[in-house]
């Protein structure tokens, strides 16, 4: 159950990286477009469910932890990260500005480059 715990951390961080920052390389940003379109929807499709900004990573997350014997988590999985990570205590709240405010800007950013990058190849087609 540790080798879980420690896997989910590790998936959801990296997860949290590639929303923020996958949209760099030309590679990746198909991905990431929609890796931040689920993480969107699941925070907004699923809001009368389970509540605005639900995360079903953090709710299996928290699952395995609670099985560990783990109480107390924080409802949000950025509060716990920073935490974890960094041993800085933040507030639920901020946590929860702070993961809007960075993945919005970071869904416009992947938005427009791969617009960008389909226009591209779609002029490049014509040309050829």
């Amino acid at each position: 159950m540790e080798a879980l715990d420690f896997a989910f951390l590790f998936f959801h961080t990296a997860l949290i990286f590639f929303n923020l920052l996958g949209w760099i390389w030309r590679r990746t940003r198909r991905l990431n477009l929609i890796s931040i379109a689920l993480t969107a929807s699941s925070w907004l499709v699923l809001a009368p469910w389970y509540g605005l900004g639900y995360c079903p990573c953090t709710d299996w997350h928290w699952q395995v932890k609670r099985a560990l014997g783990e109480t107390d988590l924080p409802n949000n999985y950025m509060t716990y990260l920073f935490d974890a990570w960094t041993g800085i205590t933040i507030t639920d709240d901020f946590a929860e500005h702070l993961a809007w405010t960075t993945l919005a800007p970071a869904l416009v950013i992947s938005v427009t480059l791969n617009l960008r990058d389909f226009l591209r190849r779609r002029n490049a087609r014509q040309e050829s």
